[in-house]
């Protein structure tokens, strides 16, 4: 982009600029041509998927070093381990190279990379020796693994979800406390109510007379997983100390359980409006620094002219359609007058992330080869009886019908005939589907549920002639392929969910949280991987699993005497070890569903017993909690907003423009979703409308939208657009920066 009196090495950075405003990048980076390059190349997708390659083989490694899943060479498990820490080294290198050295140094995300790369080698190179003399140690340095998966630029989300769970801790501390207070009273209430009365369990253990195997039961309680065993002698003993236990439940399970997620809540909304602030006010910041490098004077006020707009956006948004282009340029110069003001300018980073979909006009084949036939009256009727929303009806009926049938017995003859009815009537209707709309648009790579639907029936026809097959020519019944398809008759019925209206609205919100729950699934990751590495070298060998007819000596006490009738070996539970990094992940999960987690915990001693009641703290009172606020917001935010403003612009200027597609011109509305497009519905009943242009637009579909650009939508709606905020170094110094 040329530029008037300005240095080459700034030319770069206007369409970085933009591109980060685009993506919600908040690196202040270096202008110089060199930088700039090297930011672009830093910021490549193959980059930062090589990054995280990486990232996740270190962290994979446990499954291979000592205690091992599948065992390596200690030769083999270093080497990746240092390949790996290259690999972050260099990228850090990269990233120091691009951005300016006073932000790089004051960055703690940076410091904790480089401080855990040194950890690492020293760790790896300790450990390396002291096995060459045989002495034995531990890999400490493995339980800093997770901190490459939170501190680089690409995790930002996932430090955005710490950072919520640091700034909530303060007001969770003040909630614990009183709970904690009211689990202390409540057990010495217990201790002197059944202490001294000679209770006993169903094992005959003494019931209630060790006040901190009290505390412990109580804590056990308020997850409900012990009830109502906890409480049975004391009931077995009078009725009227059950009133005991229900108040206990009442304060502690329903009171401060759902005080926990209120006060998780409303501070994760708290913060995340304070973060989406500083992204809105970084994002507006980037797109005015692009348009001063960019603006020319026009009469009284400053302006970028047209041409250098469509390069930059042809720079930013390379694979973005020149009629796009078009169309983003006839929104941001409303009045045509051949340049974009600075307020136009500024919305260009909403105006690339709205999904505008490009329709283009496609007769269908058989309009080309057959027109006088697929013209016909008749042709034109059983069209439009396809497009009717009878149809769905109709379909979504006989769906309901065939589960009914699927539920019924397989050996009755006719149920057998059923299905081969009910298959000929999807194929029917996949081919009349086939026959109204245009087979490209109609099998378009955004197609799912069309995929999805001919898939499952193509599938689960090739199934069914198979198994008869089988069973008529070998007299032979493969339970495999009846299995195969069982469940492909099942997979039909998922259809029917996207047929109704309210279901939708679910669905939509499920799409679109997938790539947020990534972000949640990366924290449980860290979290699962500090515990798990800390459980093996604490816990490893303690518990051994043997096959149920092994003569090992105390073999159903899985390996420890100490087990013996217990309820952790009489349940078979052997298997619940920390022997390895997969056994202590699903020991963890069984925790975090905390379903009969005491029997678990009842193996240990005490002490021991505190690592696993700081995993129930860490992650289902404050994690859990965090993911269902999300989901809370996530829902609040699908069911409340409507349209922002930039895209009832951009469907304002299509319909301007003549090249829209009206909803309420649609006779399948649900199709046209599917789909994401309205070939069928442009040709006519004939089939042969004309059309002045060759192309349509609609905005994408609601399940296109990801909720973390509704979130941001929500909130920068509180901001005028005429604010551009504080400065680039105000910004990075908010109290939820990084």
């Amino acid at each position: 982009l040329p530029g008037k009196g300005r240095a080459p090495g700034l030319e770069l950075d206007k369409p970085a600029f933009v591109s980060d405003a685009q993506y919600n990048r908040n690196i202040p980076f270096k202008t110089s041509p060199e930088a700039v390059r090297l930011y672009r190349l830093y910021n490549h997708w193959m980059m930062r998927t090589a990054t995280y390659f990486f990232i996740f083989l270190n962290l994979s490694l446990a499954l291979f070093e000592e205690p091992a899943v599948y065992p390596l060479p200690f030769l083999a498990t270093s080497v990746l381990e240092v390949l790996c820490l290259l690999v972050f080294l260099g990228r850090l290198t990269h990233f120091a190279k691009v951005t300016l050295h006073n932000v790089f140094w004051k960055d703690t995300k940076n410091i904790c990379i480089m401080v855990a790369i040194l950890l690492s080698l020293t760790d790896l190179a300790v450990y390396g020796v002291l096995r060459l003399y045989g002495v034995g140690s531990i890999r400490w340095s493995r339980i800093v693994r997770p901190v490459f998966l939170i501190n680089f630029a690409e995790s930002r989300q996932i430090r955005r979800a710490f950072r919520s769970i640091r700034n909530t801790l303060p007001e969770i501390t003040y909630v614990f406390l009183l709970f904690t207070f009211s689990l202390l009273m409540f057990s010495l209430m217990a201790l002197k109510l059944f202490g001294e009365r000679n209770l006993q369990t169903a094992e005959g253990l003494p019931y209630f007379r060790n006040y901190l195997e009290i505390v412990f039961d109580l804590y056990v309680l308020v997850t409900t997983a012990n009830s109502p065993d906890v409480m049975m002698p004391a009931f077995d003993f009078s009725s009227w100390y059950a009133l005991f236990f229900i108040a206990f439940v009442i304060i502690n399970t329903y009171i401060f359980m759902s005080l926990f997620l209120a006060v998780v809540y409303n501070n994760y909304k708290k913060h995340l409006k304070n973060e989406i602030r500083k992204l809105a006010y970084m994002k507006r910041r980037k797109m005015v620094e692009a348009f001063n490098l960019l603006k020319e004077e026009e009469g009284e006020q400053f302006v970028v002219r047209e041409a250098r707009w469509k390069q930059l956006v042809k720079l930013v948004a390379p694979d973005t359609s020149s009629s796009h282009r078009e169309l983003l340029l006839r929104i941001s110069d409303d009045e045509q007058k051949g340049f974009v003001d600075k307020k136009s300018f500024v919305q260009l980073a909403d105006l690339l992330n709205i999904q505008v979909v490009t329709l283009r006009i496609r007769r269908h084949p058989l309009a080309r080869w057959a027109p006088a036939l697929y013209g016909s009256t008749p042709s034109r009727l059983l069209r439009r009886a396809v497009r009717h929303r009878a149809f769905v009806w109709t379909y979504d009926a006989i769906i309901l019908i065939n589960a009914i049938f699927i539920a019924l017995d397989e050996e009755s003859p006719y149920i057998s005939y059923a299905e081969w009815v009910f298959l000929a009537l999807y194929i029917i209707e996949i081919l009349l589907k086939v026959y109204t709309y245009e087979p490209r648009e109609f099998f378009g790579k955004t197609q799912f549920w069309n995929w999805f639907d001919t898939l499952i029936i193509i599938a689960a026809l090739t199934a069914t002639i198979l198994n008869a097959t089988l069973k008529s020519t070998m007299k032979y019944n493969s339970q495999q392929i009846l299995d195969i398809v069982f469940i492909l008759r099942v997979l039909r019925l998922i259809r029917i969910v996207d047929s109704i209206q309210r279901f939708q609205v679910i669905m939509n919100t499920l799409i679109n949280i997938v790539p947020t729950m990534l972000t949640f699934g990366g924290l449980t990751l860290v979290v699962y991987c500090v515990f798990a590495i800390i459980g093996m070298e604490l816990f490893h060998g303690k518990i051994q699993y043997f096959p149920a007819n092994s003569n090992v000596p105390h073999a159903l006490e899985c390996g420890n005497p100490a087990l013996k009738d217990s309820l952790f070996a009489r349940g078979r539970y052997c298997k619940n070890n920390f022997n390895d990094f997969a056994s202590s992940f699903i020991v963890l999960m069984e925790l975090t569903v905390v379903n009969q987690w005491h029997d678990i915990l009842g193996m240990w001693i005490q002490p021991a017993k505190l690592y696993f009641i700081a995993f129930h703290i860490v992650m289902v009172i404050i994690i859990v909690n965090i993911f269902v606020s999300f989901i809370l917001e996530a829902f609040f935010v699908e069911y409340s907003l409507e349209k922002s403003e930039v895209e009832t612009a951009i469907e304002q200027k299509i319909q301007e423009l003549g090249m829209g597609v009206q909803e309420d011109e649609l006779q399948q509305e649900q199709l046209l979703d599917n789909m994401e497009s309205a070939e069928h519905e442009l040709e006519g009943d004939g089939g042969t409308k004309p059309q002045s242009k060759g192309l349509v637009f609609k905005i994408a579909s609601k399940r296109y939208r990801t909720v973390d650009a509704l979130l941001q939508r929500m909130f920068e709606a509180e901001i005028p657009l005429e604010d551009e905020g504080p400065s680039f170094e105000e910004i990075l110094n908010f109290n939820s920066a990084g």
